[in-house]
């Protein structure tokens, strides 16, 4: 299998078309659709789905991870060869869910060695959904809430993120004068990331033991969410870390004072001998350490 075209292919599905591809690699829209074709001949099956953006057929995934691991693996060879010296730099793909990346991820991407000249190519997704750019190739590592590991992959536990549910002091006086029961849930309005996110809807399970069907606001950022509790849109999950401080503020009101809701989190990534994962993963599990206790 040519390596040439195992890098047009992960070039075609990174930056999501045939002729992004080509302006990354200095060839022509004509030079990557021939290498596909070839790389497909060779498999004897489509491996890009040609969609904006472009993706990896199931097919096409595991070579999509043979591509980035050959990668990375032919630049840690050459920085070797050179004496440590250092090269190009490396692109190191992660997704991360919205709230860890809000909180507490950046610093272990700052506490990588800068000598290992990774670029971060970070992804954002709902924690019980990272795994699946692990499965399909896209990324080398992700911080999940899927404790089995990824087929060729490694998992190690973090810690856990906990979550306070929360409301506006006036809304909450409002929204629950008689009480947060299950028909006043049914009626205040909750605020939601995302149609992935269902931290809301879990927490209503575990409060009323049974389904509550409220009206909902999507805010799909982590900044804009707490200002919408805030300003009073609705009520919703908080990551403790940043909830402590506006409850004892008084800009929060905590719906079931001293109730949480536990996620853990485990760091997957390929099962590889590599400096740049090992780094990548010294870093993640020492910042998590501290954040997630």
């Amino acid at each position: 299998m040519d390596s040439a075209q195992l890098e047009t292919f992960a070039a075609v599905v990174r930056e999501g078309s045939f002729d992004a591809a080509a302006r990354v690699l200095n060839l022509t829209p004509s030079a990557v659709s021939q290498r596909i074709k070839a790389l497909e001949q060779t498999a004897g099956q489509v491996l890009v789905r040609r969609a904006k953006p472009c993706q990896a057929t199931e097919a096409g995934q595991p070579l999509l991870r043979l591509a980035g691991q050959i990668a990375l693996l032919e630049r840690e060879a050459l920085d070797a060869a050179r004496g440590g010296r250092g090269g190009s730099w490396t692109r190191a793909a992660i997704v991360v869910n919205a709230d860890s990346l809000a909180t507490w991820f950046m610093p272990a991407l700052a506490a990588v060695p800068p000598a290992l000249r990774l670029l971060f190519d970070v992804h954002q997704d709902d924690q019980e959904h990272t795994a699946e750019l692990l499965r399909s190739g896209v990324v080398m590592a992700a911080v999940t809430a899927q404790n089995v590991p990824v087929q060729g992959c490694r998992s190690q536990r973090l810690g856990a993120m906990h979550y306070r549910a929360v409301a506006a002091p006036g809304r909450y006086a409002e929204w629950f004068a008689d009480g947060v029961t299950p028909r006043a849930l049914a009626d205040a309005p909750m605020l939601v990331l995302n149609r992935k996110d269902q931290l809301q809807h879990r927490f209503l399970r575990t409060l009323t033991r049974k389904e509550v069907d409220p009206p909902i606001h999507y805010v799909p950022s982590v900044t804009a969410f707490d200002e919408a509790i805030r300003l009073g849109l609705g009520w919703g999950m908080v990551p403790a870390q940043v909830a402590d401080a506006d409850l004892a503020a008084g800009r929060y009101r905590e719906l079931v004072p001293g109730s949480r809701l536990s996620v853990p989190l485990y760091w997957q990534h390929w099962r590889l001998e590599s400096a740049a994962l090992t780094a990548l993963t010294t870093a993640v599990q020492a910042t998590a350490a501290e954040a997630l206790r």
